[in-house]
């Protein structure tokens, strides 16, 4: 299944909404103004939304961006009418480039989100993303993306390599050339967003998959190993027979499977983390 499409979305959305870092949330309260603009950069079906508008107070003005219109069309109907405070929330989509977004595009933002979205990036895009962010006086909360350390429970000997295929995977050289961060994306952004003075809060945000969610395990391990094969195609023999093996386990409750994720907390320059 495509990492884009709406079902498998919807499947992970609880575990993400397990794993966000909610400690990032009181000090982001504290700098947003009564009535704000929120940008969400690569909606997806809008599950980040979903999760951040009713945590925050005031009135809210999320503006979606995605590529894809289907998952917009998704997630500007399913965003919550209100917000913690019982404050108005309103939604508008707009299909557009999140790379291409500069200082001028995030004029009146207050904040800007994106979910799964750095390790997506290049390390230009990300740099960009930085510059227009700070320069355009923005908060940013930059959510679960993967930092590569994968822990499987009871652990097998292929587990290190299929990791590290997945790893290089991650950071491969898309078909129009881009290079990809992945796993090193968080590290890359919270530098970039530091070196403009912004403050930058870090913290870890993993899923925890256990038995009871088997469904998701198994769709997450067709992908993590088909991308490890993918990445270095020698290793199919001995991963076509630990994925049956580890399937096997999903569908018998016998895997635990923590995915280690980073989220960013990112304050203006002229803005300080409250104590």
């Amino acid at each position: 299944m495509s990492a884009f499409e709406p079902d498998w979305l919807y499947l992970r959305e609880p575990a993400d909404a397990a794993a966000r870092a909610t400690e990032l949330i009181d000090p982001l309260r504290a700098h947003l103004p009564e009535d704000f603009v929120v940008r969400d950069l690569g909606c997806g079906t809008g599950s980040l939304g979903r999760w951040l508008a009713a945590r925050l107070p005031g009135t809210q003005h999320w503006i979606l961006h995605d590529h894809d219109t289907e998952l917009l069309s998704h997630a500007q109907a399913s965003l919550p009418g209100t917000a913690l405070d019982g404050s108005p929330v309103d939604v508008v989509a707009e299909q557009r480039d999140v790379t291409a977004l500069r200082a001028a595009d995030l004029a009146g933002t207050s904040l800007v989100t994106a979910s799964a979205l750095l390790d997506l990036l290049t390390r230009d895009e990300i740099t960009a993303l930085a510059s227009a962010v700070v320069e355009a006086g923005c908060a940013a909360l930059l959510m679960l993306s993967v930092t590569g350390k994968v822990e499987l429970s009871p652990a097998d000997p292929i587990d290190p390599a299929l990791a590290a295929a997945f790893n290089a995977h991650q950071r491969r050289v898309t078909e129009d050339g881009r290079r990809l961060l992945g796993p090193n994306a968080v590290d890359v952004a919270a530098t970039a967003f530091s070196r403009l003075g912004a403050t930058v809060v870090r913290a870890d945000s993993a899923w925890r998959l256990g038995p009871d969610q088997a469904e998701l395990q198994r769709q997450w391990l067709e992908g993590w190993v088909g991308a490890a094969v993918e990445q270095l195609p020698q290793l199919r023999p001995v991963a076509d027979v630990y994925l049956q093996r580890r399937l096997e386990m999903a569908a018998a409750g016998e895997l635990h499977a923590v995915i280690h994720h980073g989220d960013l907390l990112v304050l203006p320059p002229s803005l300080e983390v409250a104590a």
